[in-house]
């Protein structure tokens, strides 16, 4: 196999034996489709890469958070209308609720997996975004439950808050790409690893999710080619040199 970078590793790459586009395409693999850790064991190997499961397992809890915060960098501001809610997942027997806001693009702003969905519990969910974002929507859209108005009361009572029926479609479309990862990791061991997992799985999909339905062949690919030297930039990896070794 060609040397894909082993070379000028940053700091996080210190002390491993594969390169560092290695790693971080392992990790796009993983967070971006619904994959196990043997299928990109699998998807690796055909490439000559011959590493296992366990260390692509090690891999994706190690370097997500110190890419996730290159990555915000990238994506810039969010919209300034924000779609919230809430859907149940089940966690070793247990009811949990999965708090999920997005932007007027599809963005994710972000999400917070807990066992409630009261007052108590929004006013947590809104204080994490209000502080992650810095700043206060100029809209907030949720469906009817009344622990969102109670919980924008007392944080944000200047903001327009709409509960319209339909409006949220947009947030309950969001979920959809958590069910698929769900059922694949046949659901979700602890609330710990849904919270750890969740959020870099919707940062990766902001930047690769493209609205190819509206998009000409030749925007599609201009966006995606983006997207890809980004990944490749915030991860300091060479990743897609693998297309040409072996």
């Amino acid at each position: 196999m060609q040397n894909l970078g082993m070379n000028n590793n940053p700091a996080i790459y210190k002390g491993h034996r594969f390169p560092k586009s290695v790693i971080s395409h392992a990790i796009w693999l993983y967070y971006r489709f619904s994959l196990s850790h043997r299928d990109v064991e699998e998807l690796l190997a055909a490439r000559g890469v011959e590493v296992s499961y366990e260390t692509i397992r090690k891999w994706c809890l190690k370097f997500p958070s110190s890419y996730a915060d290159k990555l915000k960098k990238s994506a810039g501001k969010h919209g300034d209308t924000w779609y919230l809610d809430e859907v149940f997942i089940n966690i070793q027997g247990k009811r949990h609720y999965l708090w999920r806001a997005v932007d007027q693009d599809g963005d994710e702003i972000d999400i917070l997996v807990q066992r409630k969905r009261n007052k108590h519990a929004a006013l947590r969910f809104f204080r994490k975004l209000f502080r992650k974002t810095n700043s206060r929507p100029l809209k907030i859209i949720t469906d009817k439950l009344r622990s969102y108005r109670a919980a924008l009361n007392e944080l944000a009572p200047g903001t327009t808050h709409e509960s319209n029926r339909y409006q949220n479609n947009r947030a309950e479309r969001s979920h959809q790409p958590t069910r698929q990862r769900e059922r694949k990791m046949r659901r979700f061991k602890s609330q710990r690893q849904a919270q750890q997992f969740l959020p870099f799985h919707g940062l990766t999909n902001n930047l690769f999710r493209q609205q190819r339905h509206l998009l000409s062949a030749k925007s599609y690919r201009t966006l995606r080619d983006r997207a890809f030297d980004i990944w490749q930039h915030d991860t300091c990896a060479c990743w897609r040199a693998l297309n040409k070794a072996a």
